[in-house]
């Protein structure tokens, strides 16, 4: 079995084809919230990055993949960044299109990037910072073994509101 194939889904590198998704939800201010940059993103950019990317997180120190269904229809992206091979850790990051969400495709897609990473790139751990009021990610990535380790005050500005952020990390034994 694929280790990057799941029952509805598969993980696949960004590709060109691909260009049209990753503007829609990179420029989605609503995901801004969810990330750390506050500024769209050209199409001439993201174009760029994916021409340019190498695709291997040993040397982009980064793993960005499209989640796609069993008809190739992309659902979201999954990332897995600040790759840190000495220590054996790297963040995590996902982004279901909203027409696309509440049907499981994150939770399929965040137990193939586990055991990608853990089988694949001998991970030890996992993290991710998701904003306290972020319930359905925070039950998402609990639900596949994630603890919430650490909060950080105040952390992120949202439409006005200082947020408290949760560290969350899944450690391998």
């Amino acid at each position: 079995m694929d280790i990057l194939r799941g029952k509805r889904i598969l993980l696949r590198p960004v590709e060109i084809q691909d260009l049209d998704v990753l503007y829609r939800l990179e420029n989605d201010s609503e995901n801004w919230a969810l990330s750390n940059h506050l500024n769209p993103f050209s199409r001439f950019y993201l174009e760029q990055y994916i021409l340019h990317a190498e695709n291997n997180i040993y040397t982009d120190k980064q793993l960005r993949l499209i989640i796609v269904d069993q008809q190739g229809t992309p659902l979201g992206i999954i990332d897995l960044f600040e790759f840190d091979p000495h220590h054996r850790r790297a963040a995590l990051g996902i982004i279901i299109d909203p027409e696309f969400r509440n049907k499981g495709f994150a939770s399929e897609a965040l137990a193939l990037i586990i055991r990608y990473a853990s089988k694949v790139l001998n991970i030890k751990q996992l993290y991710c910072g998701i904003g306290a009021w972020n319930k359905i990610s925070i039950r998402l990535f609990e639900k596949h073994g994630f603890k919430i380790t650490g909060n950080k005050k105040s952390w992120r500005l949202n439409k006005g509101q200082w947020e408290d952020e949760h560290f969350l990390q899944l450690i391998f034994e």
